[in-house]
């Protein structure tokens, strides 16, 4: 069975499964089922819709287990509106989708998932991540987040909740874990600059489904941020990546093919998130994107010191390593690599070993710094984490520019 068909539609069909059958264990055994038998008959007998295939194995792999466990009445699905067939629903990219997955993004954040799970229980869910990715989001160990997804669930089915759509007078109680899903699944999309990965799908469905984050809730200020944020990020996407193949870094980007339609309305919703005067932390930063797109071609200068402060200001709201390493790139242009350099090292390593990010930009500053071999023992740990394609190309042009006394 080609992986890529289960990693681009899996997500979707363990979330249509959830819905329906109001079981998140349910769901994700019934794929698994699904992808266990398409790799048994795949070979031999393709299917001509392999999404649909799967959709309609996994919801009878569904419907023999509630019978396996003679608990039929209780579990039983919704019936299917008449038109579109759920089948039709699941297969298409333009229709209801984003909508429904949105809808069991409010249905996993419940407020019985003690706080700190319920991004990463929505991202495995609804969004497909392994317990891989989802650990290295949020910098900590595999087996500790396994622990904490297994935990939930079982609170989840023991505390006897109905797993159903939240009324509006729920949404705001779980907004920031939707946000912060959001925010997770747009970074998964985002880190592969030559948009070839696993997970690139969800750029375009972070715009969709920010757009009606933003519709539901237009007196939310964070909802609008978020929606700028990726709209910003979007806007850039067609400089990323030099004619080789490799990922061109944003200060090095030429700002000329730039999708300025997508700025536009970035710039507009944060007006509106900035009018409504409470300020939050991804509205700062969008701030800091909106910093980036400001600049109109390479022989402007980058402006550093703005977003240096903008990082200072996001640190009152969000402390974490992720952040520490951004406003270390803006710092070691104001003060110098050194000063970088110590912030980094400076760093809580629970997380980091796993996270390229780090080990790049600190061979970055060793490499300024003259400290060549240590810098390569850094990018090499980078390149050990298997980063896409273009990052790929790009460290290892870093690697091999270095020095060697």
């Amino acid at each position: 069975m080609p992986d890529l068909t289960a990693r681009e539609v899996g997500g979707r069909i363990i979330a249509a499964l959830a819905a329906s059958f109001r079981d998140l264990d349910l769901a994700e055994e019934a794929y698994a089922e699904a992808c266990a038998r398409a790799a048994a008959v795949w070979p031999s007998r393709p299917p001509n819709d392999p999404a649909a295939w799967l959709y309609a194995t996994a919801r009878r792999a569904a419907l023999d287990a509630v019978r396996r466990r003679d608990v039929r009445g209780r579990l039983a699905p919704d019936p299917p509106e008449p038109a579109p067939s759920v089948e039709e629903a699941m297969t298409s990219n333009d229709a209801m989708i984003p909508d429904e997955r949105l809808r069991l993004i409010f249905v996993c954040c419940h407020p019985v998932v003690p706080v700190e799970v319920r991004a990463p229980l929505t991202l495995r869910l609804v969004c497909g991540l392994s317990v891989r990715e989802i650990a290295r989001a949020f910098l900590v160990a595999e087996p500790a987040m396994f622990q904490r997804l297994a935990r939930a669930k079982r609170r989840i089915a023991q505390s006897g909740e109905p797993f159903e759509i939240p009324g509006p007078e729920a949404w705001t109680q779980r907004l920031s874990a939707v946000l912060s899903t959001l925010e997770v699944a747009y970074a998964k999309a985002h880190e592969d600059a030559a948009g070839a990965g696993a997970h690139a799908g969800y750029a375009r469905e972070m715009l969709a489904l920010t757009t009606a984050l933003a519709e539901l809730l237009p007196g939310e200020p964070e909802c609008l941020g978020l929606a700028a944020l990726v709209r910003y990020a979007e806007a850039r996407r067609p400089a990323r990546l030099d004619e080789t193949g490799a990922m061109i870094p944003l200060s090095e980007q030429d700002p000329a093919p730039w999708r300025k339609p997508l700025m536009r309305e970035a710039e507009r919703l944060l007006r509106r998130a900035a009018d409504l005067d409470r300020p939050g932390p991804r509205q700062l930063q969008a701030a800091i994107h909106a910093v980036w797109c400001g600049r109109r071609s390479l022989a402007e200068p980058p402006r550093w010191g703005t977003v240096l402060r903008l990082y200072d200001a996001l640190l009152d709201w969000r402390d974490d390593a992720v952040v520490r390493l951004n406003r270390a790139v803006a710092l070691a242009q104001i003060a110098g690599p050194q000063a970088a350099l110590v912030e980094v090292e400076g760093l809580d390593p629970t997380g980091l070993a796993d996270f390229a990010p780090f080990h790049a930009l600190r061979a970055d500053l060793l490499a300024r710094l003259g400290r060549a071999a240590e810098a390569r023992a850094a990018y090499d740990r980078a390149l050990a984490l298997d980063p896409g394609p273009a990052e790929r190309m790009w460290l290892e042009r870093r690697r091999n520019a270095l020095v060697m006394d």
